[in-house]
């Protein structure tokens, strides 16, 4: 007798990073919700996307395929640049849906057009509000009172609870938090006052071997991000108000990702009393990662280890290994062939992914990824100084976020990136001794047969993935 098809909860989050957890290792922040789905499934320690920019991000989850693919590259900043989902590319709730799923979405979207695939969605339009949010309801605009974060949640349990009983259920349940401006609801206000958060190895990096992040040295939390805090004292000096940025930035980044913890819990809780829990395939994963403060920076974009890197913990009880550690490298196109191979569908040829459902058992395949392709698009240095005018809203571009397209690869042990928007300009990482990246080392004659060997596979990945003119 074949095994029944799984119910599926995926769930993300909006700049969320391992690095603020409890179960990847920091002792500071209370996630116990988020703790507890990795005790009782598995924490994969090295998850990465595959570009570090919302919405490309969100239709590689959709679709399991690289930008160049799906045809989303960037955010669509521009009013006269919007770029279109491709309609030929399946996503795996459309695949569920037509395979007698019932599908939902609630939360957060941010792809200009409808969702696809889904009988049920309410999403923010574009990056949402934290406190009285605007929600598209399958077409129709609607208002709701009350903090953002709780209200995904409401949504995602009135779904479940009006959910058929006799059919499988696809719930996508996507936060906005704890997006820019890191807004905590108000019963979290005060949390995490009393402690003084550490500041990360990189956080005076003085960018001497790497000019593109000189360059970019503007999206400075301490200068860029002090616009966010009107309340900051006036009388300190440079040291002290960076000091005092640094630590609001990131107490207010923890307290909303509490609500999220709690708001997770609240649908966990709700599998466990259903008795839907052990039929139940959980992912918890984020769009991208962020910087909190390493290099001195905010955001995202560069293929630096803090955006390239995301969370991801998955739970199925009926094939999986509580407590399991996955050391195994994930990119964010093995999500839709996952999902797809566990449901007993087929994966269509646009879905570049590998399932990692025997890594949830703890088997790793002998023919597993040793190297992650990463692809980032959008031109950030030509939109730098647009005016307003040039800006589609709600997608206004906002923040100096200088920063062209660039690619590269990532093994094990070393990394190399190729800024082809700034002419012929390299770097080059070994990860193991320099974890910071602080130090490129392309010009090291030492590294010089590592840096041919990487450009080689570099090549090989973008042939492999289509990604060549």
């Amino acid at each position: 007798m074949p095994a029944p098809r799984p119910n599926i909860l995926f769930v993300m989050t909006d700049d969320h990073t391992e690095r603020e957890i409890g179960a990847y290792g920091n002792p500071l922040i209370h996630t116990p919700h988020l703790d507890r789905l990795a005790a009782t499934g598995t924490r994969f320690q090295n998850a990465f996307c595959t570009n570090a920019l919302c919405a490309p991000a969100r239709a590689t989850v959709l679709t399991g395929a690289y930008s160049h693919v799906h045809g989303i590259y960037g955010n669509s900043e521009e009013a006269d640049a919007v770029e279109t989902l491709d309609p030929k590319v399946a996503t795996f709730p459309e695949l569920l849906h037509n395979a007698g799923y019932q599908t939902g979405l609630v939360g957060k979207y941010h792809i200009r057009q409808d969702p696809r695939g889904f009988d049920y969605w309410c999403i923010h339009p574009g990056q949402g509000e934290y406190f009285d949010p605007v929600f598209i309801e399958n077409g129709a605009q609607i208002q709701k009172q009350g903090y953002a974060t709780d209200i995904t949640a409401d949504l995602a349990l009135d779904y479940l609870e009006r959910r058929d009983r006799t059919r499988p259920f696809c719930l996508v349940y996507q936060f906005k938090a704890p997006h820019r401006p890191f807004t905590p609801a108000p019963r979290h206000g005060d949390l995490y006052a009393e402690i003084e958060i550490p500041k990360p190895a990189s956080y005076d990096d003085d960018y001497a071997t790497r000019r593109i992040a000189a360059e970019a040295a503007d999206m400075r939390f301490d200068i860029s991000l002090a616009s966010d805090y009107d309340d900051l004292p006036a009388d300190l000096d440079a040291a002290g108000r960076r000091e005092w940025i640094y630590q609001r930035y990131t107490r207010d980044r923890y307290r909303t990702i509490t609500g999220v913890d709690e708001n997770l819990g609240r649908v966990l809780d709700y599998l466990d009393d259903e008795g839907l829990a052990d039929d139940t395939l959980v992912i918890y994963t984020s769009d991208h990662g962020y910087f909190i403060g390493e290099h001195g920076w905010y955001d995202k974009r560069f293929m630096y280890e803090p955006c390239l890197r995301i969370p991801l913990l998955a739970r199925y009880p009926r094939r999986g290994k509580a407590g399991h550690v996955a050391e195994e490298s994930i990119v964010n196109i093995d999500y839709a062939a996952t999902i797809l191979d566990l449901a007993g569908i087929a994966a269509p040829a646009t879905v570049q992914g590998a399932s990692f459902a025997p890594l949830l058992q703890g088997q790793s395949p002998t023919d597993w990824r040793r190297a992650t392709y990463y692809a980032y698009y959008e031109d950030s240095w030509r939109l730098h100084g647009r005016g307003d005018e040039a800006m589609a809203e709600p997608y206004r571009y906002f923040t100096p976020h200088r920063i062209g397209p660039h690619r590269g690869v990532r093994t094990d042990r070393y990394k190399l990136i190729e800024y082809y928007g700034e002419g012929d300009y390299w770097e080059f990482f070994d990860l193991r001794e320099d974890p910071d990246e602080l130090h490129n080392r392309y010009d090291d004659p030492q590294f010089a047969k590592r840096v041919a060997e990487l450009k080689e596979e570099l090549y090989g990945l973008r042939r492999h993935y289509g990604d060549l003119p």
